[in-house]
C-alpha cells in the first residue's frame, strides 16, 4: 500500500500525560476509555492504512483537567517536549500540534512561543472548550498575537461540553461535534478570524456542524452584530476541516460543496477511533461517487503539504470552486430581496 497521505488528526498518549491523567483518577476522554498507544503502534496502523505521515496531538481533557496554570504548564511542556524529541527522530513520520496550558492565557502563549520557536512544533492544538472556557471568548488576543505572528497553524479538537453527560449519549458521539461549532462560531462572531487573518485554524471531524449549519449561523452573526453574512459565511468557508469519522456520503456532500478548495485534509483520529473505524471512513471517501481521483489525492496529501511543506511540495493556490461561488451569489440574491422586501413594506 502506498504511503502517501498525512494524516492531521492523529493522538497520542504519551507515558508522562498518561501517568497525570491515572494521578488525578482520568481513565477516559470523551466517553471513550484512554487507548494504548506506542511510537510502534502508530507505525504498524499508518503502514496498514496508508499513512506516510502524521501530526500528532493529545486529545481531550488535554491541560485542561489541571486548575492551577504552574502545574498545567508543567504538564504541557512535558508533552511537548516528548513529542519534538519523537518527531526529531522521524521527522518526516511525525510532527505535532503543541499543547497549550487553556484556558490560561498567559502560560499558553508562552509555551506556544516556546514550542513553535524552539521545538518545531508544526501548530498548536486548542481544545473547543476548557473548563468551561470557550475558545474565542474576550481575553485571549495574547495567545492569538502570538499564533497571528508566527502564521501557525491552529487545531481545533473538541472537549466535553460544560455542563452534565446526557445518560447514553457519549461525547464523542454527538457532543464533539457541538462543542468544535461553538468554538468555531465564536472565532467569527468575536472577530478572532478578521482581528489574526494569519492564524490557520483547522476544525476537527468535518468542522462539527459548521457547514450543515453555516447559513443559519452567519445569519445570528449578522442579526447580532450587524456584519454581512457574505463576509461571514466566507469566514467559515475559509477554514480547514479534516476527515476524521466524518467520510460519509451523508457529510461529504455539504463538506465539499461549502470548504474552500484546498481546504479539506485527512484525518484518522487514531488510537480513539480503533483501526477499523479509520478503514470504514476511508472506504466512505474512497467509493463516494462526488469525489473524482484528483479531488481524493488533494485530501490525502497535497492540501496538507500548503500548511506543512516539510511533509511535502506545496501545490498552487487553487481557483475559488463553482458550488462555492454559486453558494455567495445564491445568499447575496437572497438578502438584497429581503432587504428589498423589508423596505416596501415600511
Amino acid at each position: 500500500m502506498s504511503l502517501d497521505r498525512i494524516d492531521v488528526h492523529q493522538h497520542l498518549v504519551p507515558p508522562v500525560y498518561r501517568e497525570a491523567l491515572g494521578a488525578h483518577g482520568i481513565a477516559a476522554a470523551g466517553g471513550r476509555d484512554l487507548p494504548d498507544w506506542s511510537p510502534a503502534a502508530a507505525r504498524d496502523m499508518m503502514a496498514g492504512v496508508g499513512i506516510g505521515s502524521s501530526v500528532l496531538s493529545i486529545s481531550t481533557p488535554g491541560t485542561a483537567f489541571l486548575s492551577d496554570p504552574v502545574e498545567a504548564a508543567r504538564l504541557a511542556r512535558a508533552v511537548n517536549d516528548y513529542a519534538a524529541e519523537l518527531s526529531a527522530g522521524a521527522p518526516q513520520t511525525f510532527g505535532f500540534f503543541a499543547t497549550a496550558p487553556m484556558p490560561h492565557i498567559e502560560a499558553a502563549a508562552a509555551e506556544a512561543t516556546r514550542a513553535l520557536d524552539t521545538l518545531g512544533a508544526d501548530g498548536v492544538v486548542l481544545l473547543g472548550n476548557s473548563r468551561g472556557v470557550y475558545l474565542g471568548e474576550e481575553g485571549q488576543d495574547d495567545l492569538f498575537r502570538v499564533l497571528d505572528e508566527r502564521s501557525a497553524v491552529a487545531f481545533v479538537h473538541p472537549a466535553d461540553l460544560p455542563g452534565p453527560a446526557v445518560p447514553g449519549a457519549p461525547s464523542f458521539a454527538a457532543d464533539f461535534l457541538l462543542d468544535t461549532t461553538r468554538a468555531a462560531y465564536l472565532l467569527v462572531r468575536n472577530g478572532i478570524r478578521e482581528r489574526f487573518p494569519n492564524i490557520r485554524f483547522i476544525l476537527s471531524h468535518g468542522g462539527g456542524f459548521v457547514p450543515y449549519a453555516s447559513h443559519r449561523m452567519s445569519l445570528g452573526i449578522f442579526t447580532q452584530t450587524g456584519r454581512s453574512p457574505i463576509e461571514v459565511l466566507g469566514e467559515f468557508a475559509g477554514f480547514y476541516f479534516d476527515t476524521a469519522l466524518s467520510s460519509s456520503a451523508a457529510a461529504l456532500p455539504t463538506l465539499l460543496a461549502f470548504a474552500e478548495p484546498g481546504h479539506v485534509l485527512y484525518g484518522s483520529d487514531w488510537p480513539f477511533a480503533p483501526e477499523p473505524a479509520v478503514h470504514y471512513f476511508d472506504a466512505g471517501l474512497t467509493e463516494y461517487p462526488g469525489c473524482d481521483e484528483a479531488t481524493r489525492r488533494a485530501i490525502h496529501r497535497a492540501n496538507a503539504t500548503a500548511l506543512f511543506p516539510r511533509f511535502g511540495a506545496t501545490p498552487a493556490n487553487a481557483p475559488e470552486s463553482p458550488l462555492l461561488t454559486r453558494m455567495r451569489r445564491e445568499v447575496r440574491t437572497r438578502l438584497f430581496r429581503a432587504v428589498a422586501r423589508a423596505a416596501n413594506r415600511h
